[in-house]
């Protein structure tokens, strides 16, 4: 246990968290089994050793450890548990849970055992928390950490702390809200550089981002994917190369029998990696309202534009660069569907948008909302592209 404590120590010690992320303030950290999910390079660990730092500092009452520890191929997550409780702790961190077996019935147990022990634990955004885990299902919360916006990423880079919007509230204020913005810092001189690289926030690592973020993305289909999903490892070439094809024709509709013939397998198997490609974080489908997985989806987006760079370094689409962004901006806290009146979005079955570089000649549809890229201040119904980046 001890050797656990020296770790936890020196790690909350050494922590570096330059962003406060907005989910930090969002949990609900009263609730006594929380779950954070997220696709791998967002920051999970960091964010588990900060809330250690910012509410317990050197108290031992809480303790971070992580499944890579060899100690857990001899010893039980529960057993671990009621030393730390019969010690006075309070509160486990638990990092990389999916690479321990029985991390969801040993959680049930400790819940039902240790009636003041609270629990936070991190797990692959591939993982099923609730919808099919019977284990946990009904005392789990789970929350979603996502890659930096650009709120969050401007902040950082600019030494400034500007605050998140609602959509409701960008929609009818954007003007002032963007003006305000615009008094302090020059957004678009921050804009590209956050579509090339600040959705992950290992940018900040001294180590070249297009690399670390092919290796991130290797290791989300090697782990994330097969480990998890259990699916053997001769079929990992088939599942690259199909991420491959869909981010090169990306924002498309997938041809699912020419893929099933390029990748050699079944149309039904091509929908499973399409949906496992989702989970992963590594791709984005949208559907016309009403319709959703196992149906075939409308179009297939890469998730960020971070992971169009990492795979077309000198081919970037501009209009699937816009899209992509506003996509991924916004599905993060909305419903977005495929529009049906020729424009790009449905948001929450209720705004409908088109993402452009201007509207065309100045002619558009008065009822529709248009972000537009390359300008700092918008009008009416014409809102910069970036102000998209401060939902959260």
């Amino acid at each position: 246990m001890e050797a656990f404590y020296k770790t936890h120590t020196y790690l909350v010690e050494h922590v570096q968290s330059p962003v406060k992320r907005l989910l930090m303030d969002e949990i609900d950290w009263s609730h006594r089994l929380i779950g954070i999910k997220g696709s791998r390079g967002v920051g999970k660990t960091t964010f588990l050793l900060q809330y250690a730092k910012d509410h317990f500092g050197s108290d031992r009452r809480c303790l971070y450890i992580n499944f890579n520890s060899f100690y857990f191929t001899k010893h039980t997550l529960v057993e671990f548990a009621a030393e730390f409780y019969a010690q006075g702790g309070k509160t486990l961190l638990l990092d990389q849970t999916f690479k321990y077996e029985n991390w969801s019935k040993e959680l049930r147990e400790c819940y039902d055992r240790f009636p003041e022990l609270h629990i936070v634990f991190s797990g692959s955004s591939v993982m099923r928390l609730i919808e099919d885990n019977n284990d946990i299902q009904d005392i789990v919360i789970s929350y979603n950490l996502r890659g930096f916006s650009f709120r969050e990423f401007l902040n950082l880079q600019a030494g400034i702390t500007l605050p998140s919007y609602s959509l409701d509230e960008i929609i009818k204020n954007h003007v002032q809200i963007a003006q305000n913005i615009c008094q302090q810092v020059h957004p678009l001189d921050y804009f590209q550089p956050y579509l090339h690289h600040g959705y992950y926030p290992f940018f900040l690592e001294e180590r070249n981002f297009s690399e670390n973020l092919l290796k991130t993305m290797n290791m989300m289909l090697e782990v994330d994917i097969l480990l998890i999903k259990q699916i053997e490892l001769k079929y990992l070439s088939k599942i690259r190369k199909l991420l491959y094809l869909l981010m090169c024709s990306s924002p498309g509709a997938p041809n699912v029998s020419q893929l099933s013939k390029e990748i050699e397998t079944s149309r039904a198997t091509i929908m499973n990696y399409i949906k496992y490609l989702k989970d992963a974080r590594l791709l984005n489908t949208l559907y016309t309202e009403g319709d959703e997985y196992p149906k075939k989806p409308n179009q297939v987006y890469v998730h960020n534009t971070n992971l169009m760079y990492a795979v077309n370094l000198e081919n970037i689409n501009k209009d699937a660069e816009r899209k992509t962004f506003f996509y991924n901006a916004l599905h993060a806290l909305h419903k977005v569907n495929m529009c049906k009146y020729q424009l790009d979005f449905c948001i929450d079955q209720h705004y409908h948008f088109r993402c452009e570089n201007k509207p065309e000649n100045g002619k558009h549809y008065s009822k529709a909302m248009y972000a537009v890229d390359d300008i700092e201040i918008g009008n009416k119904n014409i809102i910069p592209l970036w102000l998209f980046g401060f939902l959260y």
